[in-house]
């Protein structure tokens, strides 16, 4: 009896030592800065498991416990670090990589220092290093986040130069665009040619544009998560530039060596400065400046707080003056973003960590008119906004390798402004202002796992529960995500993802160009949110030996509730007159009416990330339906930028280690739109005996633009110097001179021998021509 209660004792040792279990966790930094490293790859080679950093750095894995371990720690652009850490008991660690040299020779890559697709569960997830960034040839030398996303597959391009983003089938006003979690609205700078994104100050980019995790929401199409750096914790750096259009200024380093840091990054452009002399004054007075700035203590090893902001501003106003008539006019347009986040991380144990953040963000607009003479001053001003507080925490819990858990909550007070109107008129003594303003309050609590099922197969699984509540309306909705992979064998997997999402914020824009007046509003008791499903299938294969990836996604989505002005109609309530009374009696909400919108289509990427020859091919075969009972009478109808055909061909090659050549080439069939197929004059039309034209248009967006296609170019050359490097970057926008197609005009032919107007023809309408560019950098 003794000898089997002794075996029962010693099984029941062996099988409790067998599962005792340590948990490794810590944070990644950038060796010589300290910066935090966000999705960083933390895995165990030999047990086969592993798991990725968070937006914070922080990392945890719970393991079987052994004498020692080795632990794998990579990122694309640093070296590929291995620490050998004693797994006997629980510990808390720093990981520091190096930036990676650049080494021209042809160089073995281990599998195992790749980061493989094939082992990720999320799909549809586009990672954007800065480097790469800043090494894409730009228009003007303006290296832009926006526009060199549009070089990725299910991302169609706006209209010439812009940095619209249509994400499979969506509208520009469909993206949440994420800054140190604050909402960014308006994301464009001289009219939408340029991103308010300063690519100095990020630290990180990702983004999302289908089986989106439930931690996401608000929005249809696309999410860009984009980080701020900390700044250096070790020294004082900096970087500046001068380019033709603007200049820039970053400077980051230490308030407590090694405890807190700053960061501060400016830009400005100075055309104004420049061309107004030249044309005497007669160029309008137009720029742009933004400041990113952010603070960072860290109060131990479980608390850190930080506090980040952004400030940017657009101007551009003209004068004229009728010295015959003694008049003077100046009209013009103002519009500017401000974000300012307070964060605070926080680690409970090895095991949980939470961030909570207090978020401000505000966007608005202001187009103005003055005209002065010697009857009087008379003056209008049109101003639209929106402004958020929110409050948001999430928390991340890791038990164990298999699940990373992630919940938290979210409430945002949005306040619309979607008019207010100034008018003074000293002429009729009047002065009055018209305005309104319009309250809501969005919240969303979510809960998702991550769970490796086993080595295998592995899923993402997650609920979001939004509320949306405005004038006494209440909308209530679930929003069920699902990704899911299969490894198969070879570095290879097949991936699936299904999501719902709302949108309770509406952009009215008739204009196509992301202009600063399109307008916000909110849904309310009249136009519900918008909502779409989305469900995608793809394969994914890593090319280990040649350090390549590629993948293949199809997909396809179905939207509700999508909005669009009605024929003829306009948001701009000026154009009914300066009359407070009239103004006052437009509502938007008589201009616009609800439709439905179906996406899909088939994205192919072959991607190479690391070695001297990067850079990637997209290709993007899609299509785009929309349908309102009140436009093309009620028929499906081709929206503007529906492209059937997208490619993108990115290359960037290290000639030496101080010379960079880069060339991107992108071609994309032509836009849908509404031209005229007849015109003519009419006489006494409307019984005034005045001369009026008619326009007849055929069935809605009809009519399919010539396909565009560029090539750009761009050369840099980087040399070291005493106190830093310096760099100088030459490039060419639209090499080849192609007229790209930016709008459409018909003009009647003069026939000189009959001295009649023949039949009318329609011109093609280009924006850039071939335009060089030179920028001069230096870091210290």
């Amino acid at each position: 009896m003794k000898k089997i209660y002794l075996l029962l004792l010693f099984t029941f040792c062996s099988c409790t030592l067998f599962a005792q279990k340590v948990t490794i966790s810590g944070f990644v930094r950038e060796k010589g800065s300290q910066e935090i490293l966000p999705y960083v790859s933390v895995r165990v080679p030999a047990l086969n498991i592993g798991t990725s950093a968070n937006a914070y750095g922080f990392f945890s894995l719970t393991i079987p416990a052994k004498e020692q371990l080795d632990l794998e720690v990579s990122q694309v652009g640093y070296q590929v670090k291995t620490i050998r850490v004693s797994a006997q008991k629980s510990q808390q660690i720093t990981v520091e990589l190096s930036v990676k040299n650049v080494v021209l020779e042809e160089v073995k890559v281990n599998s195992s220092q790749q980061e493989k697709l094939s082992e990720q569960t999320q799909m549809s997830l586009i990672s954007l290093p800065v480097t790469q960034v800043k090494a894409v040839p730009a228009f003007l030398g303006e290296k832009d986040v926006l526009k060199t996303l549009q070089l990725f597959p299910g991302i169609q391009k706006g209209r010439e130069g812009s940095t619209g983003l249509y994400v499979r089938g969506g509208g520009p006003d469909q993206n949440l665009l994420i800054l140190d979690d604050a909402t960014v609205y308006n994301a464009n700078h001289l009219f939408g040619f340029f991103s308010v994104f300063n690519g100095d100050a990020l630290k990180s980019i990702e983004m999302t544009k289908g089986g989106f995790p439930a931690r996401y929401g608000g929005r249809l199409s696309s999410v860009i998560d984009m980080q701020m750096k900390e700044g250096n914790k070790e020294k004082l750096t900096g970087e500046f530039g001068v380019g033709l259009l603007s200049s820039r200024l970053t400077l980051e380093g230490p308030l407590k060596k090694e405890k807190a840091s700053f960061l501060i990054a400016a830009r400005r452009t100075y055309a104004d400065a420049l061309l107004r002399p030249i044309s005497g004054g007669d160029f309008p007075n137009m720029y742009f400046y933004d400041l990113n700035m952010k603070v960072n203590y860290d109060l131990g090893l479980r608390d850190k707080i930080y506090l980040s902001g952004y400030l940017g501003r657009d101007s551009f106003s003209s004068k004229d003056q009728n010295y015959n008539l003694a008049v003077k006019n100046e009209n013009g347009f103002n519009w500017g973003n401000t974000t300012t986040t307070l964060r605070w991380n926080h680690l409970f144990n090895e095991k949980l960590f939470s961030n909570t953040s207090l978020i401000f963000t505000n966007f608005d607009f202001k187009v103005f008119n003055t005209e002065e003479s010697n009857k009087g001053l008379f003056s209008y001003q049109y101003e639209s906004g929106i402004r958020d507080f929110s409050l948001k925490t999430d928390f991340d819990y890791l038990p164990n390798y298999q699940h990373n858990i992630k919940a938290g909550f979210l409430v945002t007070a949005h306040r619309f402004s979607p008019k207010a109107l100034v008018l003074k008129d000293s002429r009729v003594d009047t002065s009055s202002v018209q305005s309104t303003i319009i309250n809501a309050l969005e919240s969303a609590v979510y809960v998702e796992d991550l769970w490796r099922i086993n080595e295998k197969f592995s899923i993402n699984v997650g609920l979001r529960l939004s509320h949306f509540s405005v004038n006494q309306k209440n909308y209530l909705n679930l929003e069920p995500r699902l990704s899911a992979a299969y490894k198969l064998p070879n570095d290879a997997a097949i991936k699936a993802s299904f999501a719902r999402m709302n949108q309770y914020i509406h952009l009215l824009s008739n204009s196509g160009l992301g202009l600063p007046t399109d307008l916000w509003v909110s849904a309310t008791d009249r136009v519900p949110p918008q909502t779409s499903q989305q469900v995608a299938l793809g394969y994914v294969k890593d090319f280990s030996e040649k350090n390549f990836s590629l993948s293949i996604e199809g997909y396809y989505k179905k939207m509700d509730n999508i909005i669009g002005y009605k024929q003829g109609a306009s948001f701009l309530l000026l154009d009914v007159g300066p009359d407070p009374q009239k103004i006052n009696a437009v509502d938007w909400q008589e201009n616009v009416t609800s439709g439905q919108g179906k996406a899909y289509g088939l994205e192919l990427m072959l991607q190479r990330k690391t070695g001297r020859l990067t850079g990637w091919i997209a290709y993007t075969l899609s299509k785009v339906t929309h349908q309102f009972a009140e436009l093309n009478d009620g028929k499906e109808f081709l929206p503007r930028y529906d492209r059937r055909h997208d490619i993108s061909i990115v290359g960037i090659y290290q000639l030496k280690p101080m010379v960079t050549f880069s060339a991107t080439w992108v071609y994309g069939t032509g836009n849908h739109l509404s031209v005229p197929i007849a015109e003519g004059n009419f006489n006494g039309l409307d019984h005034t005996g005045i001369t009026s034209q008619i326009s007849l248009y055929d069935s809605q967006n009809s009519f399919q633009a010539a396909a565009y296609h560029r090539l750009d170019l761009a050369m840099k050359f980087s040399k070291k110097k005493k106190h830093g490097e310096r760099a100088w970057e030459i490039g060419v926008y639209n090499a080849y001179n192609r007229v790209n197609p930016f709008y459409y005009q018909i003009n009647q032919v003069y026939d000189a021998s009959t001295r009649q107007m023949r039949d009318s023809k329609l011109y093609r309408k280009g924006l850039f021509p071939i335009v060089p560019s030179i920028t001069y950098s230096f870091k210290f």
